[in-house]
């Protein structure tokens, strides 16, 4: 019904990701290469047939679309009192890091993780409090114990949760959430929970909202969500954030408007409206796609590349391979394959100091391009292995 395996020309687009030179493949940032579902683009000419560009207000069919959607996917209802728009995530958790927390306080964040989180941190004045993941057996896990110790601190206030995770691709479970709420809310710490990578899950497979999982966890926290990520629409800047708590949500939503983030565009609305209500079943085939795609990357690199491993994931199109064996300064590597191949991947030091041996290859591309960038990412470990026996590297 889709034609998704159609190739997007994006260059001269003004695009992020595609500002890279002819031969080369960015397959970094996470962003779609497919074209936005045909619901989306008939929401944004119909309101191009009404040419006035002014103040725009929320209107009562936004707030159904997301509590609807909610409500049929993942079983949760959101209450209209709770839901603020807002122009985008990565705003709104800055936003909501200024509101939360003091200057000098602490935030914990489970790493590797979410790049922009620090920034969102760092640049308020906060510090990170780094919880790493345990990794074992090409698994990750959570250290509670770690994690008691760091949200016990006197100095920390707020906990960022990316769920699911970005970049390990994990689908946190009902008991893990509940724990990270329990000991949260002994510590009397809030959590902003990150799902915007939330409808992304692989089929037959879906994500629990933080605030589903029982009262504490409700109580406690400020959700960010979005239909950017999910339905390739991230340039047009529309998300939501909701939050249970009266006097939690007071706080958030005098931060997003003393931040000014807390107005529509034109097309933010009824893109949001058209994707929530009309787009499931793209949504559902562009999921199926990238899941196909995410098992070609599996077979690929386990029958090619020995030295490396594609971490398995339930969620996301971004796939976290292991490259410890071949290189732990994961920049470097970075680096060696764009300028051998012209293959652009993220360095898994970007997420964190534990994300050293990692790459993070995007996979929501044209199934052409995943095999091409497959096989430049083959010729470059090969390259870089050769060279490094024969003493050409390090």
């Amino acid at each position: 019904m889709y034609d998704f395996d159609k190739l997007t020309n994006r260059f001269n687009t003004e695009s992020i990701k595609w500002n890279v030179e002819e031969d080369e493949l960015p397959m970094w940032i996470a962003d779609m290469d497919f074209d936005a579902a045909p619901c989306i683009k008939d929401a944004i000419l119909e309101r191009l047939n009404k040419p006035c560009f002014g103040y725009n207000l929320v209107p009562d069919e936004w707030y159904d679309a997301y509590i609807n959607f909610w409500d049929r996917n993942y079983n949760f209802k959101i209450e209209k009192d709770w839901l603020m728009f807002s122009t985008g995530v990565v705003p709104t958790i800055s936003s909501a890091v200024r509101r939360l927390t003091k200057p000098a306080e602490k935030v914990v964040v489970l790493t590797p993780v979410y790049n922009i989180f620090f920034n969102s941190i760092y640049n308020n004045g906060r510090y990170i409090l780094e919880c790493p993941l345990e990794y074992k057996n090409g698994t990750y896990t959570i250290d509670f114990d770690d994690l008691e110790n760091k949200l016990s601190d006197p100095q920390t206030t707020l906990m960022i949760l990316c769920n699911p995770h970005n970049p390990i691709g994990k689908i946190w479970s009902k008991s893990e959430l509940a724990k990270i709420g329990r000991l949260c809310k002994m510590h009397d710490v809030t959590i902003i929970s990150d799902e915007i990578h939330c409808s992304l899950t692989d089929p037959e497979k879906t994500y629990i909202p933080f605030a589903s999982v029982n009262n504490v966890c409700r109580d406690i926290s400020v959700t960010c969500i979005s239909p950017t990520k999910a339905f390739s629409i991230p340039g047009l800047q529309t998300s939501a954030v909701f939050v249970p708590n009266k006097a939690l949500r007071n706080k958030v939503y005098r931060g997003l408007n003393n931040d000014e983030i807390a107005e529509p565009n034109t097309f933010a609305v009824p893109v949001t409206i058209a994707a929530f209500t009309k787009g499931e079943d793209w949504l559902n085939e562009v999921r199926k796609y990238i899941y196909e795609n995410k098992k070609i990357v599996y077979d690929f690199i386990g029958k090619k590349l020995y030295s490396c491993n594609a971490i398995l994931q339930d969620s996301t199109y971004l796939m976290w391979i292991d490259v410890s064996n071949v290189c732990n300064d994961s920049k470097g590597l970075c680096d060696f394959i764009r300028a051998q191949t012209g293959l652009i991947l993220t360095p898994g030091v970007e997420y964190g100091s534990k994300g050293e041996g990692f790459v993070r290859m995007n996979v929501a591309t044209q199934r052409n391009r995943v095999i091409d960038g497959l096989n430049r990412f083959y010729e470059a470990i090969s390259l870089f292995i050769k060279n490094k026996w024969e003493g050409f590297l390090f």
